[in-house]
């Protein structure tokens, strides 16, 4: 198996009619993901929101895909399937075992000095896509600097997420899915008007975003967004978050992270994403420590530190109540 994986990865025939055959299933997908308007949300987030690498839509426009053939998928592979970016991960075997069968097959590859990572700046800004929907869909996000290399600051705001949760108005899962988050008891339990109000964080090596996503009724707009605003002050606000609940936070996240490694096809990839980003493995035990140890400051110290970054505003659908950029901005920079 493992002989048959390297052979695919390292002489791949990219032949006419099987590019043309993915590049038209591709162009389907993005035609069905252009419809989905969380996705479209949180790429324009990164769009806007960004200067540089993250600024790059993740779908590519039509022209672009008509350009693709064989030869420069064959000139990216030798370009970018090199020694120094390269990790083959496994769960299930000893390491010395894995190491001879796979030393003999990648021994060779191109010895070529790792590329420097690409910049990303967060500038903040604003996106709004005005549809045929009725309901509007909004994206309040932050940055928060240091990314996966500040490993507390990533960890803290793993629980933060959890902490916010929230969820739909209806859950087709059955009840207790998250219902005891700040923004499920505050928001989704108390205003029937929205139909959806969650946190979403999304981490990088060296930078990330954090925010809020919510679905209501267009003419709801102005209060969903000082209902957020709310909200992710009194995150930041000393005082204003319990001790339950952060410990309720602290031991869903950990639950979460345990269950997920479980399957071998997560960890095998949290292997080789961890020795890319670091270098090592880190012990789970380290990781597990790290949350136990994280405190209401913590939480509230790296939560100001998010809103106080530039705002990055983001609606779909029906726009016409969405309140212009400035107005919103200052709600959290008003000091």
């Amino acid at each position: 198996m493992v002989e048959v994986l390297i052979d695919c990865v390292r002489n791949p025939a990219f032949l006419d009619w099987e590019v043309n055959e993915q590049v038209n299933k591709v162009k389907i997908e993005i035609a069905e993901a252009s419809s989905n308007p969380q996705g479209l949300l949180l790429e324009a987030v990164h769009t806007v929101g960004y200067s540089g690498a993250l600024a790059i839509p993740l779908m590519a426009s039509e022209s672009l895909l008509n350009k693709l053939n064989g030869s420069i998928l064959e000139q990216f592979v030798v370009e970018n399937f090199t020694a120094p970016r390269m990790v083959l991960a496994a769960s299930g075997v000893e390491h010395e075992e894995l190491v001879k069968i796979v030393e003999p097959l990648l021994s060779d590859l191109p010895k070529t000095v790792r590329p420097e990572e690409p910049k990303s700046i967060y500038v903040g800004g604003e996106y709004r896509l005005q549809t045929g929907s009725p309901s509007t869909h909004l994206a309040l996000a932050f940055e928060v600097p240091g990314g996966w290399h500040k490993e507390k600051d990533a960890i803290a705001r793993t629980v933060l997420q959890v902490l916010m949760g929230g969820g739909g108005s209806f859950s087709t899962g059955g009840p207790g899915k998250g219902m005891y988050s700040r923004l499920y008891r505050n928001v989704l339990n108390a205003f029937q008007q929205i139909q959806s109000f969650s946190a979403f964080n999304s981490i990088y090596n060296h930078t990330g975003i954090f925010g809020v996503h919510a679905i209501c009724g267009s003419d709801f707009v102005p209060k969903a967004i000082d209902i957020a605003a709310k909200e992710l002050i009194a995150i930041a606000s000393p005082g204003q978050v319990e001790q339950v609940e952060l410990d309720r936070a602290k031991q869903a996240s950990k639950s979460a992270v345990l269950m997920n490694l479980e399957s071998r096809v997560v960890a095998s990839e949290d292997i080789g994403r961890q020795i890319l980003t670091y270098g090592e493995r880190k012990p789970m035990e380290q990781f597990l420590k790290t949350i136990d140890e994280l405190t209401l400051k913590d939480i509230s110290s790296l939560a100001e530190k998010i809103i106080s970054s530039p705002l990055t505003l983001a609606s779909y659908g029906d726009v016409l109540h969405v309140p212009n950029y400035d107005s919103v901005s200052q709600k959290f920079h008003s000091k």
